[in-house]
């Protein structure tokens, strides 16, 4: 079998009338009954990928007034014009009629196939298979028959598993990004949930780089289905590039919409979508779940939150109150921002141009009455943001007080932000298992608090009173703590060097188990 594509000029491709044909030219090329015939492809390429619906056996010159579309004609030439422009028409007027191909057996009355046909062919991107042998059109359609009635059946029993699938999911209410990864592992391809904005909601990239898909649906590639229901769309479903699918993808796709749409019916609106995507991103952010920081910056900048040029911030809020509305605040405030639940605080990420000052003001007005805020250095980069977040978060867990709305800065905390630098580095977390172990080792066997004392004591520093005030304990009792932290760490609590690296120790310790 070859393939001969030896037509320049101004040819048409034949347009691929659906990409779930149940069958196409190619696939009839390649059945047996076909194969016997010894097959040339004469025109082929896209042309190949033409739906099949039926297999036509006819030799009249009149036969394309007797087609619907799609099926593959199957001839000797028998009965065909003679003249050159009459073949030309011939050929055209078949294109026209939505062909999906020819199949010409070669021998008596035509030798080959006729210049005509195949220019026109060529021109029209009409597939145009001759057949050296002789073989019988029976065996031929009868082949094509079964495969669609084969295919028809799958289509069906694939339609039927979908319908199952995608009914429970709505009837369980499965979340949207749940929805979103079965309709993508059901279509072997990544799948991108986009609300009307086109700022992301929820991905499913299967084993393709999150950057990756992201940008290829940002050039509006694969299928696009809208979800909507009752007269109201919340946003679109995308479908990168994939195999084909028995029930047809864009069926897929649809199923999937559809138990979206379910969702933002039940739910009364499309402001869960936008919850749920800032927890994936925090979760995701904080629990470092992604290959590249392209990864993640991707995602950040598809819900409209830039990182070059801004400056950015990890924050922990404390108090009663929403992360709706801690958003809707923060927008106010004017920056972009992404907030979600993280260990029983509010934690955000705030975007705002690099000129501008985030006051304590500002801070108090986005975080709302009675709250405290911590705030993380500035930055400009991915995993800066995490090191920010993470540092506010540490600066939070630090800070158990009751006294009311504040803020409170990192930058303000230079142990904390040295700590927030350096938590990636072993020497430090060395230093802190080092110093701590005894008292690691005591309060695991006896169940003892000998490092909230600790970390009680270094927090007041000059000011024992207030430290066992801040332990819960009495005076009395703290002190017996202290006199037995220094006999098991052989250190001298009154000297501010040992305090310091004690400190940071802790503050060390209590990084490692946030992370």
């Amino acid at each position: 079998m070859s393939d001969r594509q030896d037509f320049p000029g101004n040819r048409t491709e034949r347009p691929v009338r659906d990409a779930d044909a149940l069958l196409t030219v190619a696939d009839v090329l390649s059945m047996p009954a076909v194969q016997a015939g010894a097959p040339e492809v004469i025109v082929g390429g896209r042309a190949l990928d033409a739906e099949v619906r039926w297999a036509h056996v006819s030799d009249s010159a009149g036969v394309a007034r007797l087609l619907d579309g799609g099926e593959l004609l199957l001839s000797t030439g028998a009965g065909w014009p003679a003249e050159r422009e009459e073949l030309r028409a011939f050929a055209l007027g078949l294109h026209r009629a939505g062909l999906a191909g020819i199949v010409v057996e070669l021998g008596s009355p035509h030798a080959e196939v006729p210049a005509a046909v195949v220019e026109a062919c060529a021109d029209a991107g009409l597939a145009l298979i001759a057949l050296a042998s002789e073989v019988k059109f029976v065996a031929i359609t009868e082949a094509v028959h079964r495969a669609l009635i084969a295919a028809q059946d799958d289509a069906l029993h694939a339609r039927q598993r979908l319908h199952e699938l995608f009914t429970a999911l709505s009837l369980q209410g499965a979340p949207a990004d749940v929805v979103v990864a079965e309709t993508a592992r059901a279509l072997g391809a990544p799948v991108v949930l986009e609300n009307l904005a086109h700022e992301v909601i929820a991905l499913e990239a299967l084993r393709m780089p999150v950057a990756e898909v992201l940008g290829t649906r940002a050039a509006d590639a694969g299928l696009r289905v809208p979800v909507q229901a009752r007269g109201v769309r919340w946003g679109t479903l995308v479908a990168l590039d994939g195999p084909a699918h028995p029930a047809g993808r864009i069926t897929v796709l649809e199923q999937g919409a559809t138990a979206l749409a379910f969702g933002c019916l039940a739910d009364g609106g499309d402001d869960e979508w936008t919850l749920l995507a800032h927890q994936g991103v925090v979760d995701d952010l904080l629990g470092a779940r992604f290959a590249t920081a392209s990864d993640i910056a991707a995602r950040l900048e598809a819900g409209g939150f830039r990182l070059a040029g801004r400056q950015c911030h990890g924050i922990v809020v404390r108090g009663t109150g929403s992360i709706s509305e801690l958003e809707y605040r923060a927008r106010l405030a004017g920056c972009a921002v992404v907030a979600a639940r993280a260990g029983g605080d509010d934690v955000a990420l705030l975007s705002l141009p690099a000129s501008a000052v985030l006051t304590d003001e500002a801070l108090t007005r986005i975080a709302g009455p009675g709250r405290t805020v911590f705030v993380g250095p500035a930055v400009q980069e991915v995993l800066d943001l995490l090191a920010s977040l993470r540092a506010a978060r540490d600066l939070a867990a630090s800070d158990r007080s009751d006294s009311g709305a504040r803020v409170r800065r990192v930058d303000d905390r230079p142990l904390e932000r040295l700590v927030a630098t350096l938590r990636d580095d072993h020497r430090l977390h060395e230093h802190s298992e080092r110093m701590l172990a005894p008292l690691v080792r005591h309060d695991r066997e006896r169940r003892g608090d000998l490092l909230d004392v600790l970390a009680a004591l270094v927090a007041h520093p000059g000011n024992r009173s207030a430290a066992a005030s801040a332990s819960h304990l009495s005076r009395s009792v703290f002190y017996q703590r202290l006199t037995l932290i220094a006999d098991l760490l052989d250190a001298d609590l009154d000297d501010g060097e040992t305090l310091a690296a004690l400190h940071l120790a802790l503050l060390a310790r209590r990084s490692t188990a946030r992370s």
